[in-house]
């Protein structure tokens, strides 16, 4: 039985860096050919994460959203529609449509709207579901959209994604904040021994570190390990631009998030819930989303200047990482605040 490796079990050796800046850091990176990003950060297909004020914030700061699918083909259209137009130039959008049900017609209508990216989001991606709704994108579409699907936790999910027709990777399971899914299945993989697995492959495909994220220095450890970008959902919940109304307590303020496969997200959405892998919550209200983007941006960029990289390929050739046993993931973590 081999071992597992989450974030949190390793570290990065700091290197010889000539880097004066951070200025001098490109964290950016292509999620394909013909499009690149200077921020390798794409908001999750959720909805307490990623409707219009999401995918315009994230726009305008480098990365991208993907709209969330639980919704009606017209409530999601209108979206991709909204944010194009307040753009108001040639954008790179993303919306998010399932592997059964309307996912070809709701895929017309996206393309229709504006959106030029379309990921096929379903929890288990190494699945048949998957590879027939590929084949029915890509026979229809060609290659005139990029086609990102997932989630998957194997080397051997993300090959067979790659060889059936996929542009990029989602790579993870249940390693996401509010997701259940290693409990209720006993199924999953830590998120840093996926990307380690998968970046040993020899396929040409863009991968998406998903799930298990918690700051900007998994962000670094995700990138090192292979991933060209990551996806994240905790990390811009409870932002303004965020779905949902801000709730005043006596603790604070907060915003609801929740898994997509929480109970009260499925009976939200299809009025129905079956076999729940997530859980629903209130976190912290942040502010406004675009300063946690550049707090994130300039974690990132110190983070490569430690490894003296300039930018995302010498990253991967200079990263090294180091195990580190539980005393030292606690002298990792500030501990000032702890003392009585």
């Amino acid at each position: 039985m081999r071992e597992a490796l989450s974030y949190d079990d390793v570290l990065l050796v700091p290197k010889y860096s000539t880097i004066q800046s951070r200025a001098d850091v490109d964290i950016g990176n292509r999620l394909d050919d013909e499009v690149y990003f200077d921020l390798p950060i794409i908001a999750s297909p959720m909805d307490t994460v990623s409707e219009e004020r999401m995918a315009t914030t994230l726009a305008r700061a480098g990365g991208l959203a993907i709209i969330h699918r639980y919704n009606t083909v017209a409530t999601q259209s209108a979206m991709v529609h909204s944010v194009f137009k307040e753009l108001d130039y040639h954008a790179t959008l993303g919306a998010a449509v399932g592997a059964t049900g309307d996912f070809a017609e709701r895929t017309r209508v996206l393309i229709d709207s504006g959106a030029t990216i379309i990921c096929i989001d379903v929890a288990h991606g190494h699945h048949r579901l998957l590879e027939r709704a590929i084949k029915v994108l890509r026979d229809e579409h060609g290659d005139l959209i990029h086609l990102m699907a997932g989630n998957v936790a194997t080397r051997e999910g993300m090959e067979a994604l790659v060889d059936w027709g996929v542009d990029s990777v989602r790579v993870g399971i249940g390693g996401g904040s509010i997701c259940s899914t290693r409990l209720q299945t006993g199924h999953g993989v830590p998120g840093l021994q996926s990307l380690l697995d998968c970046s040993s492959s020899d396929r040409d495909t863009t991968i998406i570190a998903d799930g298990g994220i918690k700051n900007s220095g998994d962000i670094v450890k995700a990138l090192a390990a292979g991933a060209d970008f990551v996806m994240v959902g905790s990390l811009l919940a409870g932002t303004n631009q965020a779905p949902g109304k801000i709730m005043s307590t006596s603790k604070g303020k907060f915003k609801v998030y929740r898994g997509m496969a929480s109970r009260e997200a499925q009976e939200s959405w299809r009025g129905k819930s079956s076999a729940p892998e997530g859980v629903a919550g209130l976190v912290s209200y942040k502010g406004d989303a675009r300063d946690v983007l550049n707090d994130l941006k300039g974690g990132i960029a110190s983070g490569f200047s430690y490894s003296g990289a300039h930018n995302i390929n010498e990253l991967w050739s200079k990263a090294e990482f180091i195990r580190q046993t539980y005393g030292g993931q606690r002298e990792s973590a500030t501990r000032i605040l702890e003392l009585k």
